[in-house]
């Protein structure tokens, strides 16, 4: 098998890896609670996927390979926090009325942010049959940010959350984000720095989420009892 180049994409890249998103989440468990309507489900997925890319491309980091066949969307967290109001506004800007299923689903991934400096793998999508090349691509990020000293952080669903391609690469599991109403988990995946062994850093163990809750400004709120002003 040949060796697989890791390239930063440009926006020459938007077209094809925001495709390559949509289908990912399209497959995915979460696609299907963001757009319950199976109808609609591809062209609002496909507006968010491109929208995330264009963001990755502008204030993150977008790596694929010569074929295009994976996308990794990273972001910094801490140095250069991304402007969740502006992030928002953008959100409800591409998908109109399906703006606030996918402004609570920030809303749940926001509220347990990690508190420390930390690369957030926003999405990772590949294609059917090249999980070896997403291993190589991810595994030269990850070079870069060990010699930074810099931990990685990502969500990913399912139920065996050790067996899948972040574990093998360092990730540790912590407790699940729970998608409500009705929704799949999403298990938080940290990758401390190889200098501080086991340590889960600044990310708490367990997610602790009250019930009742209203995305504003991509953070969690407390609904207001009855009566409140």
């Amino acid at each position: 098998m040949r060796r697989a180049v890791v390239c930063r994409a440009s926006e020459v890249d938007l077209d094809v890896l925001s495709l390559l998103v949509a289908e990912s989440l399209s497959a995915g468990p979460v696609g299907g609670w963001l757009v319950p309507d199976a109808i609609e489900r591809p062209l609002v997925l496909g507006r968010y996927a491109r929208l995330l890319v264009s963001w990755g491309l502008e204030h993150g980091q977008v790596d694929t390979i010569g074929d295009r066949s994976v996308v990794a969307v990273w972001f910094r967290r801490g140095e250069v926090p991304v402007p969740s109001a502006a992030w928002m506004y953008d959100l409800h800007q591409a998908l109109g009325r399906h703006a606030s299923r996918f402004a609570l689903w920030h809303a749940y991934l926001d509220a347990v942010v990690p508190h420390v400096p930390h690369a957030y793998l926003a999405h990772l999508a590949t294609r059917p049959g090249h999980d070896d090349t997403a291993r190589a691509l991810l595994a030269a990020h990850h070079r870069s940010l060990d010699a930074e000293g810099l931990p990685a952080y990502a969500e990913v669903s399912g139920g065996r959350p050790r067996e899948g391609l972040l574990a093998a690469l360092g990730y540790e599991p912590r407790s699940p984000i729970l998608l409500e109403p009705d929704g799949p988990a999403l298990w938080r995946m940290w990758r401390p720095t190889p200098d501080s062994g086991r340590s889960c850093g600044g990310l708490p163990p367990r997610a602790r989420l009250r019930r009742g809750v209203t995305p504003l400004r991509g953070r969690l709120l407390p609904t207001p009892p009855p009566g409140s002003p």
